[in-house]
C-alpha cells in the first residue's frame, strides 16, 4: 500500500478528527475474545436446520417423514405453525417465511427442524422429503413478464438530438453485461433465539447489519407489538450488504423453532448453505446509445437497464433505483433518457451488495466512454475531463450540483499519481512477448445516503446519555461490521463533546435500548448518522457548561443538580433538497462522492489470464475523519471490484448456484491484491460531520471498468462482460478472427 499526500490541509484545531484512533473493537478481536453468535454458550440450546426445495419452481403438496425416525426427538415447524403473517417483511410482501404452496426458487425454505445436537438434526433432515409437483421455471430476465420495479428518468429531448445530429457527430452503442457476485463475508449467517418470555417478549441475537429490520420482520411473523421483539447485534464478521435483509429470514426461522421447542435454538449456516441460498449481486444488462459531437462533447444518452431480481422482490427496487440514477455517469448530458426495470425469475432472490446497482451501470457507461474515445481519436482521460460534471451543472434528474463537487480535483489527482493522461492508450507498440501490459481508467461518482426522500422517511435518530460516572454513552442503531463504525463514532463524539475518547461509551445495538438510526447501508453511517451524532453531542456539551474540573466531574455535578443528561436528535435533510419519487426528478442525493481509478494489468497472450499489478485511485471523501479507516475502505472496495472484474465467477444451473463451496467460489486473496496507491481528496461537504461524506460503496464502482479498459489497452479488445474471464477473452479473440498485435 502507498498512500499519497492528502489533497487538503489537516485542520490543526481538531483533536480526534483527521487523526487515526486505535479501534475500540480491535484488542478483543485480535486476542480472540470478541463474542460472535457461534461463540455464545447457552445452556439447553438446541440447533436448527432448514428443509429446502430441490427444484426451482413447483407446488408443495406436503412432506413425507420416515417412520423409522423417532420424530419425538426433534421439533418440526411448517408454515402452519406461524402465529402471525407468513410474510418476510421487506419492501414488498411477496416472500413467505416458509413456503406453503407455490415454490419460486431452488433452496426455498419449506420447513424447519430443531434438535438437541447436530447428529440428530442431520438425521432428521435426511428423514424428511417434501412432495413437490415441479413447474417449468424461467431463468431469463429478458423473457420475464413480472416486473418488480420500473423507473424512467428524462432530461431534454433525446429523440430530437438523435434525429438532427450536427455535422461530424458520432453515435456510439453498446450492450454491457455484469454477472452476479458473492459477498463472502468471513462469518456465515447465524442467529440464536429464545422462546417467548412470560410477557411475550421474543429475543434474537445474531450476525447482522440492521437490527431494526429484523425487529420489523419478527413483529409481522409473530403478530406482536414492536416492543415485544428484541434484537441484539453480536460481533459481526462482515456484511457488504449480505447481512442487510437476509438475517430477517434466519431470525424468524430461529425464533419459530425456539417458540415450538420451548428452548433456545441456534440457527447458524455452514459455508455451503450460506453460499447456496443467500442473496448476491443482481446480474445486469445495460444497453447504451450515446451521441457525441466531433469534438467530443456529450450530446445525448439513451439507456435501457435490466436487472434480474430472482424469485422475490427483496431489495430490488432500491437496487434498480441506484442503478438507473448512476447510469449516466458523472457526465454532463444536455439530453438523457434512462429506463430501467428489475424483473422476477426463478433464481435465488438477489439482494444488496456494496454499491447495489451502481457498479453495474457505472461499468456500462465507462466502457462506452472508452469506445467513444477510440472512435473520436480523443484520449480517454481527456474525453472524461471534457464532459465531467462540475459545480453549477445539472445531473440527469435535474439536480443542481452546488456542494462538494470534487470531479476536477480527483481527475487532477489521478493524473499526477498515475500519469495516465500521458499514456498512449490503445496505441500500437513495437516488440513482442508472451505477456502484455496495459493501463486503463475509470471516472465515477456515487450518491451518499438514501435516494431522494429516503432519509426523510427514515428519520434516523441518535441518542447521547450521560452515565452516572460522567461518561457519555452513544446509542445508535448503526452497527460495526468491520468497517470502523465504533472508531468513527468515538472520534465524532469525543470531538463534539470536547472530551477524551475514554469519556465516550458505545452502546451495543439492541433494539430494546437504541433508537432506530436507519440501516447500516448506502454510505450513510458517517455522513447521515455521524452528522446526527455530532449535533446531539454539541447539544449535550452546551448543557454541561459549568467550568472547573474534568468533564466527568462537571457532568456528575450537572446530573446531581437535576440537569437533563439525555439528548435525542432526528435527521433532517438540508434546506432546499427537493425530490419527486413519481417523476424521478430533483435532488437524488444530498451529495455525491467522486473518484477516478487507473489499473495496470498484465495479460498472458496464450491463456488470456489477467493479473492486476497496480491500482491507483483518487477519492473525494469530503473530509477523512479517520484516514486509516478511509484508506481501508477504499482498498477493500477496490479489491472487491478488481475481483469482480476478472476473477469472481458466479453461474447457475437449473436455478442453483454452482459455486457453492469455497473451493469453487473464488475471490482475491492478499496474494492477488495489486499494489494500491490511494490519494485522499478532501472537498468538504458543509452538511456532513466535519465536512465528511460517504465512502463505503464508492470504491466498488470503478474497479471493473478500469481493469477492462486496461485489458483493452493490452489486447486491443473491447470486452463488455464482467467478469472478463480467460474463456470470454479467448472467445472475443476468436470472434475477431485475428491475433492482436503483440506489444512489449
Amino acid at each position: 500500500m502507498q498512500v499519497s499526500a492528502r489533497e487538503a490541509m489537516v485542520h490543526p484545531m481538531e483533536r480526534f478528527i483527521g487523526r487515526d484512533l486505535a479501534r475500540p473493537d480491535g484488542p478483543a478481536k485480535v486476542r480472540g475474545e470478541a463474542v460472535y453468535v457461534a461463540d455464545l454458550r447457552v445452556p439447553g440450546a438446541w440447533v436448527g436446520g432448514t428443509v429446502r426445495s430441490d427444484v426451482a419452481r413447483g407446488v408443495l403438496r406436503g412432506f413425507e417423514r420416515d417412520p423409522a425416525f423417532d420424530w419425538k426427538r426433534v421439533t418440526f415447524v411448517t408454515a402452519a405453525d406461524i402465529p402471525g403473517e407468513n410474510v418476510q417483511a421487506l419492501i414488498v410482501d411477496d416472500q413467505p417465511v416458509l413456503a406453503s404452496g407455490a415454490i419460486e426458487h431452488w433452496g426455498e425454505p419449506l420447513a424447519l427442524i430443531a434438535a438437541p445436537d447436530v447428529a440428530t438434526l442431520e438425521a432428521a433432515l435426511a428423514a424428511v422429503r417434501p412432495r413437490i409437483d415441479p413447474v417449468a421455471p424461467n431463468f431469463d430476465p429478458e423473457l420475464s413478464t413480472r416486473v418488480f420495479k420500473s423507473i424512467r428518468i428524462a432530461k431534454g429531448d433525446v429523440d430530437a438530438v438523435f434525429g438532427a445530429l450536427p455535422a461530424g457527430a458520432i453515435v456510439v452503442e453498446g450492450t454491457y453485461r455484469t454477472d452476479s457476485q458473492e459477498q463472502l463475508y468471513i462469518e456465515p449467517q447465524g442467529c440464536i433465539a429464545w422462546p417467548p418470555e412470560a410477557d411475550g417478549t421474543i429475543t434474537v441475537k445474531g450476525s447482522l447489519q440492521c437490527p431494526h429490520y429484523v425487529r420489523k420482520a419478527l413483529v409481522r411473523c409473530f403478530g406482536i407489538a414492536p416492543e415485544s421483539a428484541r434484537v441484539v447485534q453480536m460481533e459481526t464478521g462482515g456484511g457488504f450488504g449480505g447481512k442487510e435483509e437476509y438475517p430477517s429470514v434466519v431470525a424468524c426461522h430461529a425464533a419459530l423453532l425456539a417458540r415450538a421447542a420451548q428452548r433456545p435454538v441456534k440457527l447458524i449456516y455452514d459455508r455451503h448453505e450460506d453460499l447456496a441460498v443467500t442473496p448476491k449481486r443482481h446480474p445486469g444488462r445495460v444497453k447504451l446509445r450515446a451521441a457525441f459531437s466531433g469534438e467530443g462533447t456529450a450530446l445525448a444518452l439513451d439507456a435501457d437497464v435490466l436487472f434480474d431480481g430472482g424469485a422475490y422482490t427483496t431489495l430490488s427496487p432500491v437496487v434498480l433505483s441506484r442503478g438507473t440514477l448512476h447510469a449516466s455517469g458523472p457526465y454532463r448530458w444536455p439530453s438523457a433518457r434512462i429506463v430501467g426495470r428489475v424483473v422476477a425469475t426463478n433464481h435465488v432472490p438477489y439482494g444488496a451488495f456494496r454499491g447495489f446497482g451502481a457498479p453495474q451501470t457505472c461499468f456500462a457507461i465507462e466502457r462506452l466512454f472508452d469506445r467513444a474515445a477510440r472512435e473520436l481519436a480523443i484520449h480517454p482521460y481527456a474525453l472524461r475531463r471534457q464532459n465531467a460534471l462540475v459545480a453549477g451543472d445539472t445531473t440527469a434528474t435535474g439536480q443542481l450540483l452546488e456542494h462538494s463537487v470534487g470531479s476536477m480535483q480527483v481527475l487532477d489527482a489521478i493524473a499526477r499519481s498515475s500519469a495516465f493522461d500521458r499514456h498512449a492508450w490503445c496505441a500500437p507498440r513495437a516488440g513482442t512477448g508472451a505477456k502484455r501490459r496495459g493501463l486503463g481508467m475509470s471516472f465515477f461518482f456515487h450518491g451518499a445516503g438514501f435516494t431522494g426522500s429516503g432519509e426523510e422517511m427514515l428519520k434516523g435518530r441518535v441518542r447521547v446519555d450521560l452515565l452516572p460516572d460522567g461518561r457519555a454513552e452513544v446509542l445508535a442503531g448503526s452497527t460495526e461490521i468491520g468497517q470502523g463504525t465504533d472508531t468513527l463514532f468515538t472520534a465524532i463524539a469525543a470531538e463534539a463533546l470536547g472530551v477524551d475518547t475514554l469519556d465516550v461509551v458505545l452502546a451495543r445495538p439492541d433494539t430494546a435500548r437504541v433508537p432506530d438510526s436507519g440501516p447500516t447501508v448506502a454510505s450513510r453511517t458517517c455522513m447521515v448518522v455521524g452528522g446526527v451524532l455530532e449535533q446531539a453531542c454539541r447539544t449535550l456539551r452546551s448543557r454541561v457548561v459549568e467550568s472547573g474540573g474534568t468533564w466527568r466531574e462537571r457532568a456528575r455535578r450537572f446530573l446531581a443538580s437535576g440537569g437533563d443528561g439525555s439528548v435525542t436528535v432526528t435527521y433532517a435533510s438540508p434546506a432546499g433538497v427537493r425530490w419527486n419519487d413519481a417523476t424521478y426528478q430533483g435532488d437524488a442525493y444530498p451529495v455525491f462522492g467522486w473518484a477516478a481509478d487507473v489499473a495496470e494489468v498484465e495479460v498472458d497472450v496464450d491463456t488470456c489470464e489477467v493479473d492486476v499489478l497496480r491500482f491507483w485511485t483518487a477519492v473525494d471523501v469530503g473530509h477523512a475523519l479517520q484516514p486509516r479507516l478511509v484508506v481501508g475502505q477504499i482498498e477493500g472496495g477496490s479489491l472487491q471490484a478488481v475481483g469482480w472484474a476478472q476473477r469472481e465467477v458466479i453461474t447457475t444451473r437449473d436455478g442453483r448456484f454452482e459455486q457453492d463451496r469455497l473451493a469453487t467460489c473464488i475471490v482475491p486473496t492478499t496474494l492477488d491484491a495489486p499494489r494500491f496507491d490511494v490519494t485522499l481528496v478532501e472537498v468538504p461537504y458543509p452538511h456532513g460531520p466535519y465536512g465528511a461524506k460517504g465512502v463505503g460503496e464508492l470504491p466498488m464502482d470503478g474497479g471493473a471498468p478500469a481493469v477492462l479498459s486496461a485489458i483493452e489497452d493490452a489486447l486491443d479488445l473491447h470486452a463488455t462482460h464482467v467478469p472478463a474471464t480467460p474463456e470470454r477473452l479467448l472467445a472475443l479473440l476468436e470472434a475477431a478472427s485475428a491475433t492482436p498485435v503483440r506489444r512489449a
